[in-house]
């Protein structure tokens, strides 16, 4: 029996807000966007992902969603890619075997180790990881 993970509720203040970030800054697609009544919720999907996030439907606090990750087979490029788009996400960490994190080297193996972060701009905040072969 598979046991998937289909949607994470992202709780934010301003949908439209909220949009302009995930569609425009980090490339998500937008599976619907519903009105209902009062109520507004939208489901986006990033590119290649079998999981979705809702935005605007939630019962947790705006910003308060720490730790969801996405991942990617090359965290430079997707760095490249974030900054063109104006994501504020610092430059790749690179997570040591002696534990911790530090500014990625050249020659450093970013497989399983390389990491970007961001948070959008209520505060959730995002882990972007490079894997490029699964053990």
């Amino acid at each position: 029996m598979n046991w998937t993970l289909e949607v994470v509720h992202v709780p934010v203040s301003d949908v439209d807000r909220a949009l302009g970030f995930y569609v425009d800054k980090l490339g998500f697609v937008v599976d619907h966007d519903t009105h209902a009544g009062s109520m507004r919720f939208a489901q986006l999907t990033p590119p290649g992902s079998g999981c979705s996030i809702v935005v605007g439907m939630s019962q947790m606090e705006p910003g308060s969603l720490h730790g969801t990750q996405l991942v990617v087979n090359d965290v430079r490029k997707a760095r490249a890619i974030l900054v063109e788009r104006g994501v504020d996400c610092g430059e790749v960490q690179y997570a040591s075997r002696e534990g911790g994190m530090r500014s990625a080297q050249d020659g450093d193996d970013l497989n399983n180790s390389g990491f970007l972060f961001l948070t959008d701009p209520d505060g959730n905040s995002w882990a972007v990881q490079q894997i490029t072969a699964r053990s």
